[in-house]
């Protein structure tokens, strides 16, 4: 048998720490390196503790510019972070991805689930429910049937707000997320994005950022 994959639990909620601590432990390929709350250091606290997966339950604590792992030194080469007991939603999965998560488990997985999900993790492979596999084909594509609108002109097509738009849209954010950042309504934010799909010819707003990703931010 090989090294034990180490694993390090981050979150505030103290019980769900302790519950994946004891599920993990029972198996004699896992270890857990440290259990304990977020904190600026996270990612000093991983590197220090060896650990290989990242496990926690907050994509807000995985994606904050100011406090997050992403906002911190990046973990060592081959870590990897998992996003446990998640809402089944296709924005925030989309996030995660962006956010460098390599895995999305949703809050009503097994015990079993969650043990397949480190252990696959671990090994480099991806991991996430289902129906997103499906999301993921989609948003593939819709990349790959691009129109020919696509073209260097694109920024003369888009108002300078619908421009603004574009970026925010890239970095998974809500209609709310974007609506709170510009001071504006959530329903002018969603005419807003109407009007960009409408113009640039995609089906959904991941095919957005895509057409026009050469557009300054």
């Amino acid at each position: 048998m090989g090294r034990a994959v180490s694993v390090l639990i981050l979150s505030d909620n103290r019980l769900f720490r302790e519950s994946l601590g004891r599920i993990l432990s029972k198996r004699v390929d896992l270890k857990i390196a440290s259990s304990q709350g977020f904190s600026a250091n996270a990612c000093e606290e991983a590197a220090r503790c060896g650990a290989d997966v990242i496990l926690l339950d907050s994509l807000e604590f995985l994606c904050s510019e100011r406090t997050g792992l992403r906002a911190r030194e990046k973990p060592r080469k081959g870590m990897r972070m998992l996003l446990v007991a998640m809402e089944e939603d296709e924005q925030v999965f989309l996030r995660a991805i962006r956010a460098g998560a390599m895995g999305f488990v949703p809050k009503d997985a097994s015990a079993l689930e969650l043990v397949s999900a480190v252990r696959s993790v671990a090994r480099g492979e991806a991991v996430c429910p289902p129906r997103f596999c499906k999301f993921l084909f989609d948003c593939v594509a819709t990349h790959v049937k691009e129109p020919c609108e696509t073209g260097d002109n694109m920024d003369f097509v888009l108002t300078r707000r619908e421009q603004q738009l574009v970026p925010m849209i890239g970095q998974g954010l809500t209609n709310k997320e974007i609506a709170q950042q510009l001071n504006l309504s959530e329903q002018t934010i969603k005419n807003h994005i109407h009007r960009i799909l409408h113009k640039i010819g995609v089906d959904n707003r991941m095919g957005i950022f895509a057409a026009v990703r050469h557009l300054p931010n």
